[in-house]
Parts: C-alpha cells; sequence; structure tokens
C-alpha cells in the first residue's frame, strides 16, 4: 500500500534549486527566518556528488534545516525521510534527520520523537546517506514514532555537534514506506505478491506455497482470478478466497486451518465442488478430523461415489461430516438401475447365485428380487468370468434355476466403494431426498459408523442401507426419517428406514414416518430404544406392515421404550438356505418390555408381535414380553401376538422360557399371559377337572406346565364332605392342547387357582 498513490498525497519538499527562501533556518513555520541571502548559506550547481545543492556553514550548536511545506501525515503513514551530506572543509559535524510535527489546530506535538538517529560525517567529499523513518506507530524499523495526533510536518535535518564547518546537502527527499511495513501492519499476504498469475492455465502451486510459507500464522488472500493448481496443495495457514482454483479431481486441496464448507465452497466457486474437495481431503488429514458445513446448503446433481472421490477402499480413522443440508436436484443420475436375470441357487453354496445370465449388466450392490428370496438381499460382488454373483444373505426358498430382478438405488452419499470403514460419523446433516434419492449406502465392512441428529426428507427408496456388513456397531441416534411414498397405502409402499446385515447395532430415539418397514435386521445383539415409529395410512380400515423385522432367529435383542404406531414386530427366518428347525436354537433372545404399542382402523386380525416361520420344526426359546401398553384405538382386535402360518407353524411342544406378563391391553380381546393364572371352579364333583386358557397363552400356544396350584376353600364331594385328596395334573389336553386337568381320585367339586405356563422353563 502506497496513500502517495492511492490518496493522492503531496509528500516530496522543493528542490533547492526552487530557492532558499522555501527553506526554515528554525522549525519551518510561517514568518520564521529563511536560508535566503544568509552569509552562511549558498545555492551550488553542478556539485560532482549531487548535481544542484545547498552549501552550508555550522555556525550555531544545532544548525536547523526546514521546509516550509507542511507535508500531510496521518495513522498509518510510514514516510523515509533521506538526505545526503558531505564535509567540505573545517570541523567534522554530526547529522541526523529531524522533523516539527504539528496537530490540527497548528501546535508541536511535543510527545512526538522530532529527531532522528546521529550520524557522524567521516570525512571530506566523502557522501553520507542519512535516513529516518517517520510513522504512527511504534514498529520495529520506526526511528521516529509520531502517534496519532499529528497531521503534518516540517522536514529536514540537523547538523550538531562542532561547529564552523562547512556542508553540501543534497535535496531532501521524502517518500511513502507504508508498503514495508505491509506484512507486519496487516494480518494477510497475497498470493499474486509471490508469483500467482491467475489466468486458469499456469501452475500457480509454487507460487501458493511461497505465499503459505511466508504468512507464518497470518492469513493467505488468494486475490480474485482463476487460478490453477495442477497437484496437491496443503496450506498451512488461514486462507480466504477471493479468487477461485480448479484442480485435477485427483488432487486434494488441504486447508488445515479454516477446514470447512464456506472455505471450499469460496475456492472452487461452487457449494457442490467445495463439498466434494472437502469431503475427499477429510481422509488425508490428521489434525481435523471433521468437516463442518457450516449449515450450508449443497445441491446435488448426482450420488458421491466417497471412495473413488477420496481415492481409498479402506479406512480406519474417525471422521465426521456435520452441520449442513444435502439436497438431490431432480436428474437423470438418480435414475434406479434395474437388471434381470436367469440364475441357479443351492443351499449348499448359500452366499451365490451362479450361471447368472446377463452378469455384465447387474450393478453389485443392487437388491436381489425374486421367489425366495427374503427382504434385503443384496449384490455384494459379482464375477463375469464365472457368471457368479455373492450375495449378502442366503435365499430361503430358490433352490434351483429360476428368474430374478435387480434394483441398484441412488444413494446421496454412498460409501459401498470402500471394502472397509470404521468409525465414520455423520451428525445434524439434513438429507433432503426430495423423493428422487436415496440417502445412505454403508460400507462393504466397518465397525462403528453413526447417523446422529439427522433429518432424512421424503426418501424414495432407502434411508440406509448395508449391501454388506459394513452395519457392524452401527449407531443411529436421534434422527428423524419421512418417505416419500407416505401417502400411499401401507401395503404398497416400497421404501425402508435401514437394514443390517451384522451384530451390535444401536438405535435410539428416532423417528420415523410411513415408510414399508422401519428396519429390517438379520444379526445379534441390536438394541432399540425410545424409537417412534408409524406405518399407518389413511385406509378404514387399513392393512398394516412390520415396523421392525428380525430375520435372525437367535437375536439376541432388546426392544425397550419405543413407540410402535400401526406395525408391529415379525420374528422371521427369511435369511436361511435351510429354514426348517435344524438344531441349536429357535426364535428368541428377544426381550420386548416397557413400549407403547398403538393402533387405529385396522383389521380384527391384527396382530403387534408376529413369528413367520419359514420352514417347521421352529419354536419359542427366550421370549420376553412385559410391561408393554397395548392400545386399539378404534375397535377390537383379537389379540397382540400371533403366527403366521403361511409358510409353515411352530412346534408348539418345543417352547422355552417364554414370559408375557405385566402388559396393559386396551381394545384387545384375547389378553395373552403366561404365566397365566387361572381360576376353574368345578360346581359338580367330577374325577377330572378341564381347566381351560381360553386361547389366552402367547402365541395360541399349550398349556405345557402347571406351576401353580391353590384351592380356595375345602373341595368337597356331592354330598359337600371335605375330601383330603390331592389331583395330579395332565396338561396339553383338549382343542387345541390348552386345557390342563386335574386328576383327583374320586368325584369331588371347588374352585382352584391354577397357574398354567405356555412353556417348560429353561
Amino acid at each position: 500500500m502506497n496513500k502517495a498513490i492511492t490518496q493522492g498525497l503531496v509528500l516530496m519538499p522543493p528542490p533547492f534549486s526552487a530557492g532558499l527562501g522555501l527553506w526554515s533556518r528554525e522549525d519551518g513555520l510561517s514568518g520564521q527566518g529563511s536560508y535566503l541571502a544568509q552569509p552562511n548559506a549558498a545555492f551550488v550547481s553542478a556539485d560532482q556528488d549531487f548535481g544542484d545543492c545547498l552549501e552550508l556553514q555550522k555556525t550555531v550548536t544545532t544548525q536547523k534545516l526546514r521546509c516550509f511545506q507542511s507535508i500531510p501525515f496521518q495513522p498509518g503513514l510510514y514516510l523515509r525521510v533521506t538526505a545526503r551530506v558531505k564535509a567540505i572543509s573545517g570541523a567534522l559535524p554530526t547529522v541526523r534527520i529531524a522533523g516539527w510535527a504539528g496537530n490540527g489546530g497548528g501546535a508541536n506535538v511535543t510527545s512526538a520523537d522530532q529527531q532522528g538517529p546521529v550520524v557522524a560525517l567521516p570525512g571530506y567529499g566523502v557522501p553520507v546517506t542519512v535516513t529516518a523513518i517517520v510513522g504512527s506507530g511504534n514498529r520495529p524499523g520506526v526511528d521516529m514514532v509520531w502517534g496519532t495526533a499529528p497531521v503534518f510536518g516540517h522536514f529536514g535535518i540537523d547538523l550538531t555537534g562542532p561547529t564552523g564547518g562547512v556542508v553540501r546537502i543534497d535535496d531532501i527527499s521524502i517518500e511513502d514506506v507504508t508498503d514495508v511495513f505491509h506484512s507486519d501492519m496487516f494480518d494477510w499476504v497475497d498470493v499474486r505478491d509471490y508469483g500467482a498469475v491467475g489466468d486458469g492455465i499456469t501452475d500457480d502451486r509454487a507460487a501458493f506455497d511461497a505465499a503459505d510459507a511466508a504468512a507464518v500464522g497470518k492469513r493467505v488472500v488468494v486475490s480474485p482470478g482463476s487460478y490453477f493448481i495442477g497437484s496437491h496443495l496443503t496450506f498451512e495457514n488461514p486462507v480466504q478466497f477471493e479468487g477461485t482454483i480448479t484442480m485435477p479431481d485427483s488432487q486434494r486441496l488441504a486447508c488445515t486451518r479454516n477446514f470447512n464448507l464456506d472455505t471450499y465452497a469460496a475456492a472452487f466457486g461452487s457449494e457442490l465442488k467445495g463439498f466434494k474437495k472437502a469431503l475427499q481431503a477429510l481422509f488425508y488429514f490428521t489434525d481435523h478430523i471433521a468437516l463442518d458445513l457450516n449449515g450450508r446448503r449443497v445441491e446435488l446433481t448426482e450420488p458421491i461415489d466417497v471412495a473413488a472421490l477420496a481415492g481409498l477402499t479402506s479406512f480406519t480413522a474417525r471422521r465426521t461430516l456435520t452441520n449442513g443440508n444435502l439436497v438431490a436436484v431432480a436428474g437423470p443420475a438418480w435414475t434406479t438401475g434395474t437388471a434381470s436375470a436367469v440364475a441357479t441357487y443351492a443351499v449348499t453354496n448359500p452366499l451365490e447365485l451362479t450361471a447368472v445370465s446377463n452378469i455384465a449388466a447387474i450393478p453389485v450392490g443392487a437388491r436381489v428380487i425374486g421367489t425366495g428370496v427374503g427382504r434385503e438381499v443384496y449384490v455384494r460382488a459379482k464375477n463375469i468370468a464365472t457368471n457368479s454373483l455373492t450375495l449378502s444373505q442366503p435365499l430361503w426358498a430358490a433352490a434351483g434355476t429360476r428368474s430374478y430382478s435387480f434394483e441398484r438405488y441412488r444413494y446421496m452419499l454412498d460409501f459401498s466403494g470402500f471394502t472397509a470403514l470404521t468409525r465414520f460419523q455423520i451428525t445434524n446433516v439434513d438429507f433432503s431426498c426430495e423423493g428422487v434419492a436415496s440417502a445412505i449406502n454403508l460400507a462393504q465392512t466397518g465397525s462403528v459408523f453413526i447417523v446422529s441428529g439427522c433429518m432424512f426428507g421424503l426418501v424414495k427408496d432407502r434411508a440406509i442401507t448395508s449391501t454388506g456388513e459394513g452395519c457392524q456397531d452401527l449407531h443411529i441416534d436421534t434422527c428423524q426419517f419421512f418417505s416419500a411414498d407416505q401417502g400411499l397405502p401401507a401395503q404398497d409402499r416400497k421404501s425402508l428406514v435401514f437394514n443390517t446385515n451384522a451384530n451390535d447395532i444401536k438405535i435410539r430415539n428416532n423417528r420415523s414416518s410411513r415408510f414399508g418397514h422401519f428396519a429390517v435386521v438379520s444379526g445379534s445383539g441390536a438394541i432399540f430404544a425410545g424409537n417412534h415409529f408409524f406405518g399407518g395410512d389413511d385406509q378404514q380400515p387399513g392393512l398394516r406392515r412390520a415396523g421392525v423385522v428380525l430375520t435372525l432367529p437367535d437375536c439376541k435383542t432388546f426392544f425397550t421404550g419405543n413407540y410402535v404406531d400401526n406395525c408391529f414386530i415379525e420374528l422371521s427366518n427369511e435369511h436361511d438356505a435351510t429354514p426348517a428347525y435344524g438344531g441349536s436354537f429357535s426364535f428368541g433372545s428377544l426381550t420386548i418390555t416397557g413400549n407403547s404399542f398403538t393402533a387405529q382402523h385396522v383389521q380384527p386380525w391384527f396382530n403387534w408381535v408376529v413369528v413367520t416361520p419359514r420352514g417347521p420344526g421352529h419354536f419359542l426359546y427366550g421370549l420376553t414380553i412385559t410391561s408393554n401398553v397395548f392400545y386399539a384405538r378404534s375397535g377390537n382386535i383379537d389379540r397382540v401376538e400371533a403366527v403366521d402360518s403361511t409358510h409353515a407353524t411352530l412346534a408348539y411342544n418345543s417352547f422355552r422360557n417364554v414370559h408375557m406378563h405385566s402388559n396393559t391391553f386396551t381394545g384387545v380381546a384375547l389378553r395373552a399371559e403366561s404365566p397365566m393364572l387361572v381360576e376353574h371352579t368345578q360346581s359338580t364333583a367330577a374325577d377330572t377337572w378341564a381347566v381351560d386358557t381360553g386361547g389366552l397363552l402367547p402365541f395360541g400356544g399349550r398349556a405345557r406346565n402347571v406351576v401353580g396350584l391353590v384351592f380356595e376353600g375345602a373341595v368337597s364331594n356331592s354330598a359337600n364332605a371335605t375330601q383330603y385328596v390331592t389331583p395330579y395334573v395332565q396338561v396339553e389336553q383338549g382343542a387345541g392342547a390348552q386345557f390342563a386337568n386335574l386328576k383327583w381320585p374320586v368325584a369331588v367339586k371347588g374352585k382352584a387357582q391354577v397357574t398354567i405356563r405356555v412353556d417348560n422353563p429353561a
């Protein structure tokens, strides 16, 4: 910066050739004496060193020379006053730059330093340059600190030391050297000052590096222009983009001191391009773990393949994407990929389809659809050479050769190109799918992927998909999900909030509105807590679909404190190539406790907990349904729980450790319970008392055990004589094996409290 140029300041005093009357022998104030016609001063022309100059004899202790011209001064201005002096004869004096500082009222500012450093003249005929810098700030290199009070000055020199000597003085110059202090005065450096061209063609990488190296904690300013950067570029200092840059897609920009979307959007002139480059850089930082989107909206015109963007296939360090809005803009890039093929499936090779026709057209990550295929089965890999596809889950009833169709959904953030991704976190991001896109596709493998505080709006197909095992220890917390097909009847919806294939997921405090399903979960160790998901519609009465589908029979899952609204929990084994029970554990290891279940405008046969075995021989083992509220708001439903026997039924004689009690029922006709307390009154004497459970054992199960028997009052014969006899028990009696018989040695009557279980204790 040069104020003489930018503000038109006149700084240069007059030359001596203009007349010695312009030069004061005092402080330069109006009315003071000049050097015109003084006996100790003369104008000399054609000096061999100076040309025109002033010859002056020192006659007083401090011989002053000041220009009468008022030189303007202001805060932030730095002036360099220069005089060239040589001794001619006599005693050698000393020389210093000097000035008189005046304020707005014309008075001297006595606090200003008005003399510069003293310089001794070394001998005769030797020119010596005497300089001093005058400035408002007490900065290194400033010889005369004037502060902010002065508004003008009279400048020149002082001759000090011995008197009598004669000197010659070249024209005194004053120049604006504010730019010398530029880097110290301001907190930025400009890439243009270090050779950046900014024509969009020349590679300005070296200039950017130089500016960054010079900044040393200050901002690097990329002034207006278009700058081409041909290779990776890292800023170790804060950077401010007024111009834009272009880079090859494979090259990275790392803004280590202001790593956020604002910076990258400014750098590339686009939120979308800036977001991509910032997301790319996120995987390479060691001093940043989070990309802040600054609350900005980024419009995506196509899916983002995150692994391809990063140039990586594996990443295990924690990274976070946070605080912004990603919006899918309608266009052909979001069109679902579809294909069909004939393929062969064998239960001995449960994760492969072989002899696949048209295999080249089938995209990896596509969902497999066909007879005998369970929900949320995806293509994990394909081998064109062997015409085979690797599946995410087995098929439950697809042995042999048949036709399949495939759908590849389009995700705003697609991580499936990572073979492994661990500890990636997305927080406080709104995914506006706009009815054209899905949101997140997980990596092939990995753990602790966290989605929290996010909003998923108008999801077309899937909010979060796992086509492999990148869902290990998946966390979904405090998110909201809205389906694009929520206006459809429940049975026509195809959308899904999420699916998993691996273990240990934590699903907490989320809200989901009118998806086909909230979750399809294959794996064990799941925790569902505090979620509210509803699948109702405007049909009266309407059909309802499962909210949560658990496809691993022995699922080891807690389901606690949720609000299940117009949908149900389904236990299934549809991801089993041999779905008939073959040993080990069956449906169970599931705790459903402290939840609120509600429904309205449903058919009487609607149920909130449904078991759907795909093959025979299965049973319940370790199932707890306690302390829940079941509320049918518009008319009675038959019962809470049921077995869907479309494919097979349960082996009721094998139930183990089934607990269903302490629940609250409203609008439910048959209120199942086990252990069940039945009050049986035998009015006429008989040797067999048939105790009826009334179909109230869970899942229509059998009266497997009598674990308690208490009589109210005496047991008597037909003559009302008390009988001191003891019965024995027969279980699984009568229609549906839902009776327990008390067998007496004689015919008796009375009242008994009988506790019956639907299972055998574990």
